[in-house]
C-alpha cells in the first residue's frame, strides 16, 4: 500500500463509490417505475370504481319525509361516495339527450320517475357488496320502485382490475428481488476492496461496532445520493409521459407522488444498510490468511 500513488488510490476509491452509487440509483429508478405504475393503476382504479352508481327509482307517491329519510341514510352510510337527486323533468331531459326522442309527446305525460343516483365507494363497487350488503339495507325503505345497476360492466371492470393487480404485484416482487441482489452485490464489491483495512482495524483492537460505523455512514450517504438521482430520473420520465398524454390524464397526484418518494427512500436505506452490515460482518469473521483467497 505504501508504494501506491495516493492520488491514484483516491481516484480509484472515488470511481468505485461513484460507480456503485450510479448502479444503485438505476436499480432504484426501476423500482420507482414499477411502484409508480402500480400506484397510478390503483389510483385510477379507485376513481373508475367511484363512477359506478346505483339508480334508485322512486315511486311517484313517495312522501317528502320518506325521501328525506332515505337521502339522510345514504349520505351517512359507509358505502356511499355521493348522492344525486334526479327529478322527473331532469330524467326526461337526459332521456331526450341520450335517445333523441321525447316520449311525453306521444304519451301525453312524462313516463319517467324521479330517482337517486348513488355513487359507490370503491370498496363496495362489486356485485357481491351490492347484492349482499347494499340492496338488503335499502329494501326496508318506503317509496322505492326499483334499484338498477350495470352488473356486467361492474363484473368486467373488477375482473380486469384483479388481473392487472396480480400481474403488477408479481412484477413488483420480481423487481424487488432483483434490486436486492444487485444492490447487495454492488455494496459487497465496494467493501471487498477495503477488506484488508477492516482486518487491520481488527488487529489494532478496534471494536466491530467502531469498524462498521464509517461503512454505514458512507452507505447512508450513497443511498441518499442514489435515491435523489433515481427520483430525478423518475420525475423526468413521468414528465415526458405526461407531455405525451396531455391534459386528458394527470399523473401528478399526491396519492401517487408522496408514497413513491417514501417507498424508494425506505427501500434504499434498508437494503443498503443490511447489505453493508452483512458484507462488513463477512470480513470481520475472516482470518488474515483467508482474505488472500477470496
Amino acid at each position: 500500500m505504501s508504494g501506491q500513488n495516493p492520488k491514484k488510490y483516491k481516484e480509484s476509491f472515488f470511481n468505485l463509490h461513484f460507480t456503485s452509487t450510479i448502479s444503485i440509483s438505476l436499480v432504484l429508478f426501476m423500482i420507482g417505475l414499477i411502484v409508480s405504475l402500480y400506484l397510478t393503476t390503483h389510483y385510477f382504479t379507485v376513481k373508475s370504481k367511484e363512477n359506478i352508481s346505483l339508480s334508485i327509482i322512486l315511486n311517484d307517491t313517495i312522501s317528502e319525509t320518506d325521501l328525506s329519510r332515505l337521502e339522510r341514510y345514504l349520505n351517512a352510510t359507509e358505502y356511499t361516495k355521493q348522492v344525486v337527486y334526479i327529478s322527473r323533468d331532469s330524467a326526461l331531459k337526459e332521456h331526450i339527450a341520450a335517445i333523441g326522442e321525447d316520449p311525453s309527446e306521444f304519451l301525453g305525460y312524462n313516463p319517467l320517475n324521479a330517482s337517486l343516483e348513488v355513487f359507490l365507494s370503491s370498496e363496495y363497487a362489486s356485485t357481491d357488496s351490492i347484492n349482499n350488503v347494499i340492496l338488503p339495507r335499502l329494501q326496508i325503505f318506503n317509496g322505492i320502485t326499483n334499484i338498477t345497476y350495470q352488473k356486467e360492466m361492474i363484473e368486467l371492470l373488477n375482473n380486469n382490475i384483479n388481473k392487472l393487480s396480480l400481474i403488477l404485484s408479481l412484477i413488483a416482487l420480481v423487481m424487488l428481488f432483483i434490486s436486492i441482489v444487485l444492490i447487495n452485490n454492488t455494496i459487497r464489491l465496494s467493501i471487498y476492496s477495503k477488506r484488508f483495512i477492516i482486518n487491520t482495524m481488527q488487529l489494532v483492537g478496534a471494536k466491530n461496532s467502531f469498524i462498521r460505523r464509517p461503512f454505514l455512514k458512507r452507505s447512508l450517504l450513497n443511498s441518499f445520493i442514489a435515491t435523489l438521482l433515481a427520483l430525478l430520473l423518475l420525475g423526468g420520465s413521468i414528465y415526458l409521459v405526461q407531455i405525451q398524454l396531455g391534459t386528458a390524464v394527470n399523473l401528478y397526484h399526491a396519492e401517487i407522488v408522496v408514497p413513491v418518494v417514501i417507498i424508494i427512500f425506505i427501500i434504499s436505506i434498508i437494503i443498503n444498510c443490511i447489505a453493508t452490515i452483512a458484507a462488513v460482518n463477512r470480513y470481520l469473521r475472516m482470518r488474515t490468511e483467508q482474505l488472500y483467497f477470496i
